[in-house]
């Protein structure tokens, strides 16, 4: 009997832990491992994201600057200077012509100029240093309009307006005031815009770094990860699988050891002490086989010398039963005048008792040669066996007027001897234990069994049965449930039966439903390229069944 290692339970609990713990970052398993980076790979996309986010909200920012407010604000910043110049040439030429077509320009700037004037609030709102610069340009604007463009406009057409030369100067002063504050304007304006240009000539350069390194840290991420799954994940299990392919292999003095995260170092504890305890097991299955080849060998000895009991048996001890049995004859045929009848009943029961036991020897002989001394397996032909088996018990057959019937039997592989002594048995008891109100009837029924592979065969007669309680006591050798001044025989007969059914590989019992009889069924295999038995034609009715032959045959008994 082996025994199986005893395994000391892992301690667990406040204040202890496994005997393989670690501790820091080496005790960590693989999925606090693969939970760790994952964070920090998260954590890394998560800030590229947020830089990529403010990269597009300050490069939105940059373009709406540009598009929406600088370059809009220094177009109405030439368009207010374009309706001033409009306003300008158009005041001169009405002063110097007289004519009111003059006037047209004049009247379109000032549309214009409150346009402009309206966009650059809006566009400049917030920006204190432009509407100090549009506040400078309207106020001179403004005095220029005061002073000279108002009264030119408002003078009566068809004629010049009378001007001299300060008046002229005067005004060509205040509209070159006013024309140096819209430079001013339009070049803090063209300042701005070039500003936002260049804000966003950064941004596009910084898009490029910005992308660059989301690529290279992608990249290190992806290599750290690979290098990552390579040395703590693929390669230990690499060198354990190697390990336990050796081990599966028969190399059982393979240690199992790994590195890696903590649950790959147990793993291998756990494949360690599964090869220990399979090293434990080896050996002791190895011990256990030296003992079954030492008992095989006792059993070779104890089987040659039970061959030679059985021959002596077979010829040294029936020869004194034969003298002892034909000395007693010859003293009774001798003396029979000076013996009385007492002592002729004592001769006759030393005859009786020295032919039972040749009788009980030659059955013993017999029980024991059951899977012992066969002549192999063969195709053997039921329906030849039993014609034989009805030859052979003829006499017997024809005494008791029994009546045998038989479906059509298949051939199957056994021993034909064997088989023959099976079914001789059968039909032995079947005789001998008939009920002397009826004539004896035998049939022997087979058919295929439903889930394939045997034959189950049914032997029934209209005997005197048997009590289901006896139903397994009737297979043992020597277990008889009769005396033999009712019924002769040793009691061997369908232990023998039971013997041949199972060395052929099937199975053998009383049906215990069965009633006004006995009913024995047994199974044999099937062999898969063995015809299907024909059945053979049905005698017409009224027709007297055949006359069992008188010759004389030695009958095999069985007993129950």
């Amino acid at each position: 009997m082996s025994v199986r290692p005893q395994h000391t339970p892992r301690a667990s609990g406040p204040g202890s832990a496994p005997a393989t713990a670690v501790r820091g970052a080496s005790g960590w398993t693989t999925r606090r491992w693969l939970s760790a980076g994952t964070a920090a790979a998260l954590t890394v996309l998560v800030v590229l994201g947020v830089l990529v986010g403010w990269f597009f909200s300050h490069s939105a920012s940059v373009t709406d600057q540009l598009v929406d407010r600088s370059s809009p604000a220094l177009v109405a910043a030439v368009q207010l200077e374009a309706a001033l110049v409009n306003q300008e040439t158009g005041t001169r030429g009405y002063a110097i012509s007289g004519q009111t077509d003059f006037l047209q320009p004049y009247t379109d700037g000032l549309a214009q100029e409150s346009s402009a004037v309206a966009q650059l609030r809006v566009l400049t709102a917030g920006d204190r240093a432009a509407g100090a610069d549009l506040d400078l340009v309207l106020s001179r604007a403004g005095t220029w309009q005061q002073d000279i463009a108002r009264p030119i406009a408002a003078s009566p057409p068809g004629r010049a307006v009378p001007a001299d030369v300060a008046q002229v100067d005067k005004a060509k002063g205040e509209f070159d005031s006013v024309r140096s504050a819209l430079t001013a304007e339009q070049r803090q304006l063209q300042g701005r815009r070039n500003a936002s240009l260049a804000d966003l000539k950064r941004s596009r350069t910084l898009r490029d770094w910005l992308f660059s390194a989301i690529a290279v840290v992608i990249l290190v991420l992806t290599a750290l990860v690979f290098t990552g799954l390579r040395r703590g994940v693929n390669r230990p299990l690499e060198q354990l699988s190697a390990q336990l392919r050796v081990v599966a292999e028969g190399g059982f003095d393979q240690p199992i050891a790994s590195g890696g995260p903590a649950d790959l170092r147990r793993l291998a504890a756990d494949a360690e002490a599964m090869r220990h305890y399979l090293v434990q097991e080896l050996a002791t299955s190895r011990a256990a086989q030296q003992e079954v080849d030492a008992h095989s060998a006792e059993l070779i000895r104890s089987n040659a010398e039970l061959e030679q009991f059985a021959y002596v048996a077979s010829h040294d001890l029936q020869e004194p039963l034969r003298k002892v049995a034909s000395f007693c004859q010859l003293l009774q045929r001798r003396y029979a005048e000076q013996l009385d009848d007492k002592a002729n009943q004592y001769i006759g029961f030393a005859v009786d008792g020295a032919n039972r036991m040749q009788t009980l020897i030659n059955d013993l002989l017999a029980f024991s040669r059951v899977g012992r001394v066969h002549d192999g397996y063969s195709p053997v032909d039921l329906e030849q066996v039993w014609a034989s088996t009805e030859d052979s018990l003829s006499v017997g057959i024809a005494e008791s007027q029994a009546v045998l019937v038989h479906d059509p039997l298949p051939t199957v592989d056994g021993d034909a001897t064997q088989l023959g002594m099976l079914l001789q048995n059968l039909v032995t008891n079947a005789v001998k234990f008939r009920s002397p109100e009826r004539v004896p009837r035998i049939s022997l029924t087979c058919e295929p069994d439903p889930e394939g592979g045997l034959w189950r065969f049914a032997c029934t007669d209209n005997g005197i049965g048997i009590d289901p309680e006896y139903a397994e006591r009737v297979f043992v050798i020597f277990q008889r449930l009769h005396t033999r001044d009712a019924y002769p025989g040793n009691g061997i007969g369908l232990a023998m039966c039971k013997k041949i059914v199972e060395f052929h590989g099937g199975s053998i019992a009383i049906d215990p439903d069965h009633t006004g009889g006995t009913r024995i069924t047994f199974t044999l295999p099937r062999t898969e390229d063995a015809a299907e038995p024909v059945a053979e034609p049905a005698a017409e009715p009224g027709a007297e069944p055949e006359e069992p032959s008188e010759e004389p045959s030695e009958e095999l008994e069985g007993q129950r």
